[in-house]
């Protein structure tokens, strides 16, 4: 399957840039109780919870990527993006779909071991 990008935003509103680290995986769950929007998908991580949102909007998707509400009936309840590259506003992600969740769930938590603790 050819390779799908999505842009995560609204991370100001939480830890800022701190946790995506180029090459470092997010994890992304619907966030079916969400009141603002009905396709909202959650980024988080662990020890820290919700670091952003994927762009819904047209304000907010970057160009050349998928938006939620249109991956939002392709993708699992849970699934990880890898972070490619961020920008002040924009952090822009791989979809990791074709990955089994098992190996996606250890590389996260290596992740930790590795240092990336985010002390934030």
């Amino acid at each position: 399957m050819a390779d799908r990008y999505v842009t995560i935003t609204g991370f100001k509103h939480y830890y800022d840039l701190t946790p995506f680290r180029i090459g470092g995986l997010i994890r992304c769950s619907k966030d079916v109780d969400n009141p603002h929007d009905g396709e909202a998908i959650r980024c988080s991580l662990p020890h820290l919870g919700t670091v952003g949102y994927l762009a819904n909007s047209p304000s907010t998707v970057a160009g050349g990527t998928y938006s939620a509400g249109r991956i939002y009936d392709r993708v699992p309840e849970r699934f990880y993006v890898r972070v490619c590259f961020t920008t002040f506003t924009k952090v822009i992600c791989r979809l990791e779909t074709d990955v089994p969740l098992k190996r996606l769930d250890t590389e996260l938590f290596g992740q930790l071991k590795n240092g990336d603790d985010w002390n934030c």
